[in-house]
């Protein structure tokens, strides 16, 4: 009899072991493009500072003034096409550098009220995300991404008087897909 239990016993440990590396290895196969969460996302302290959420608004607000381009908004739903919930984050923070490296760095030297204060806000925001990845393939967020860049570039002055314009809009997305 104990023989018997002794046989059950490890012939369940045996399931068990094969099941759990079952499991592991669909879960590399089927899980690329899994974001390591641990580092995509920001503290809900970050977005809660009035006097950055003004400053944003209000150079949003002063370049939405020099946009006549109302048909075409970058920052929307879009950006999450064939993207998963838990990759949201790491959309958000290929935008946020592209709006850093492409737009606002460039053009750092205009005469915006309030753009250093939200540079140096959204450069605090892309450094916390700095180990924000994503494991496997995300070629789908890239295309993604690259549309918007895509629409910048053939928008030319316009497309970068919107991306400036839509900072309140970046702002939003990024509190929401981060925190």
């Amino acid at each position: 009899m104990a023989a018997l239990q002794k046989s059950v016993s490890s012939s369940l440990v045996g399931t068990l072991a094969a099941s759990c590396l079952l499991l592991i290895a669909l879960a590399v196969q089927g899980g690329a493009a899994v974001p390591i969460n641990d580092h995509c996302g920001l503290h809900k302290s970050s977005f809660q500072g009035p006097f950055i959420i003004n400053r944003t608004f209000l150079l949003a607000e002063e370049a939405s003034f020099a946009d006549n381009n109302t048909d075409v908004r970058l920052i929307d739903e879009r950006l999450y096409q064939g993207v998963s919930m838990k990759e949201r984050c790491y959309v958000m923070k290929q935008v946020l550098n592209f709006t850093l490296e492409e737009v606002l760095l460039p053009n750092s030297d205009r005469a915006l009220p309030y753009l250093p204060e939200v540079v140096s806000f959204l450069k605090g925001l892309n450094n916390n995300l700095r180990l924000c990845h994503i494991k496997g393939d995300d070629r789908h967020i890239q295309k993604n991404v690259q549309n918007l860049k895509d629409t910048v570039e053939k928008l030319g002055e316009s497309g970068v008087i919107k991306v400036i314009g839509e900072l309140n809009l970046l702002f939003f997305y990024l509190k929401n897909a981060c925190v």
